[in-house]
């Protein structure tokens, strides 16, 4: 998992850069919502041989279909969003320096990931 913080006023879409770096393992299948519907994702997702389930926002001219069967999927991960906004701490960012704060969010998924193996 990778976490990244970006201004709480911008587009999920200007944080992707950052999350899809080339050092990491090629996914073969990218789950997200519709903040991500960009033509130039879709673009850089079919150039690194990924898969994108984006389902299209409701003002786009070129109409793109996804497989719906993979975007339930992606339930899985807003159910993870959730477990870790249940340490409080993550909820509401006590910490004053994002450094802090993204070490705490790695100590929780930790955790979640020990209690996964355990079960």
């Amino acid at each position: 998992m990778r976490t990244e913080i970006t201004a709480g006023q911008s587009s999920d879409y200007l944080g992707f850069d950052l999350i899809m770096a080339e050092n990491l393992p090629k996914p073969s299948v990218l789950l997200a919502d519709r903040g991500y519907d960009a033509d130039s994702i879709r673009k850089t997702m079919h150039v690194r041989d990924v898969l994108p389930v984006i389902p299209m926002r409701k003002s786009r001219k070129k109409r793109v279909g996804i497989d719906r069967s993979l975007y339930r999927l992606r339930n899985l991960v807003e159910r993870c969003f959730n477990k870790l906004k249940n340490a409080r701490r993550v909820a509401t960012r006590y910490d004053k320096t994002a450094e802090s704060f993204l070490g705490f969010i790695d100590i929780t998924s930790i955790r979640l990931w020990l209690r996964h193996l355990s079960t």
